[in-house]
């Protein structure tokens, strides 16, 4: 569990972050959503500590990460796994040395050791053994998102962020990623944060969604709640998007 109390981000004396406060739940996919600007990826990077806040709390679980010095966060970063945007994977080793390389820069695995999580974490994210001498190059792009979060997960982490993990993918292919990050979170039981403005994913796996809206925490349920919500900021938001009128229209 994260919880994040009373949150002000602020950049050359502009708000960024308004007094956010949430809990974000270990064992489920918990999504952020707002309009490009709106400040979700800068909740996401305050979370993380990539950003620091002006002012509030950071806790994971019972740990005040606003309070720890450098190397209290370093070894606290080894519990975290993040799969990024555009999957950053190093096309210059092979799709099973990408999901090596953490293993390698942060235990004293033995090599069988490693090669053993490292076939774990890949069939896990159903890769099959011909693509693990392959670069990232030579695989679609799903693949290497599923690549991504299988080295994302090889240190075994307590909490997953993953930043717009369905960016660049087809709506079929975003599904697989969506309910594979689902499964993953659920079987080791990770709290998982997800920065998103994809409605399929939404209301594929939402089951905690926190809206920001120029900065400010405007709602926050769950993707069932989402369409009775009242709040006129989030329709506005949600409903030019396809799906969620035909939701709208069946309710």
């Amino acid at each position: 569990m994260i919880t994040l109390k009373n949150i002000i981000k602020t950049f050359d004396g502009n708000t960024v972050l308004k007094n956010i406060s949430t809990v974000f739940e270990q064992g489920k996919t918990n999504l952020i959503i707002g309009r490009s600007g709106s400040g979700k990826t800068v909740l996401l990077k305050s979370t993380l500590g990539l950003f620091e806040v002006d002012s509030g709390e950071i806790w994971y679980n019972e740990r005040n990460f606003t309070q720890m010095n450098q190397k209290e966060r370093k070894v606290l970063r080894r519990e975290v796994g993040m799969v990024f945007q555009g999957g950053a994977l190093f096309d210059s080793i092979s799709v099973e040395g990408n999901v090596r390389f953490p293993l390698d820069m942060f235990t004293e695995m033995s090599s069988a050791e490693k090669q053993k999580r490292v076939d774990f974490c890949l069939d896990h994210v159903n890769i099959e053994k011909q693509a693990f001498k392959l670069s990232p190059s030579e695989i679609s792009g799903g693949m290497q998102k599923r690549v991504a979060i299988a080295r994302a997960i090889a240190l075994n982490p307590k909490y997953l962020f993953c930043d717009e993990p369905n960016s660049g993918l087809d709506p079929e292919t975003a599904t697989v990623i969506d309910q594979l990050i689902q499964t993953l979170t659920k079987e080791f039981q990770m709290t998982t944060i997800i920065n998103t403005h994809d409605m399929n994913s939404v209301i594929e796996i939402g089951e905690s969604v926190l809206f920001i809206s120029h900065g400010q925490k405007e709602w926050e349920g769950t993707k069932n709640e989402i369409l009775s919500s009242g709040n006129q900021k989030l329709e506005d938001f949600i409903f030019a998007n396809k799906l969620y009128a035909q939701m709208k229209k069946g309710k």
